[in-house]
């Protein structure tokens, strides 16, 4: 009996170190959505810039990228420069500005330029709830008829784009040819 007690801390020190070198081999930016396939959620929120309220009306009719994005994000500034970069090259994107302030926002446009053709303003993190974002940057794949078709978590330099994200995106962009 002594002996099989034994073995009970060996079990449980063998179980817990398989699921940790499972874990090694994950990839941080491919946390799970429970919104891959699903109607972007519906919203009604100022746009940072004006005094619109935009509706997901105003996203709908072309594929997009939506970027969750903050001034008070470091990684943010960081991607910001290549999202300035895919807006010249024609890539539609759209911005959330999660939990920030919106003279912050304003100027961090006016200072780094400003990607979004459309920029919905989202102090209290409500359609960040709905969404299911866990921080910026996050940015999610819209199709033309507003249906989440991907995300990714983290920093689009221009290596990510190029090796994980352009082909993804220019799919949605063959799908909406007539």
């Amino acid at each position: 009996m002594r002996r099989w007690l034994m073995l009970v801390p060996l079990a449980i020190f063998l179980l817990v170190a398989v699921f940790l070198y499972r874990g090694l081999y994950l990839d941080p930016a491919e946390l799970p959505s429970a919104m891959i396939g699903k109607p972007f959620p519906e919203f009604s929120l100022p746009a940072v810039q004006g005094d619109k309220t935009l509706t997901k009306a105003d996203i709908l009719g072309k594929p997009a990228l939506v970027n969750v994005w903050g001034t008070w994000c470091i990684s943010c500034r960081v991607e910001h420069p290549v999202l300035n970069k895919l807006a010249e090259r024609g890539v539609v994107i759209y911005g959330i500005n999660y939990k920030d302030t919106n003279a912050d926002a304003l100027k961090w446009l006016a200072e780094f330029h400003n990607p979004y053709q459309l920029d919905i303003r989202d102090d209290e993190g409500s359609l960040g709830l709905n969404l299911g974002v866990y921080g910026a940057p996050e940015t999610f794949f819209i199709d033309a008829k507003g249906i989440i078709r991907d995300k990714y978590v983290g920093v689009i330099d221009e290596q990510v784009w190029r090796e994980k994200l352009a082909a993804k995106y220019q799919a949605l962009v063959d799908e909406a040819k007539p």
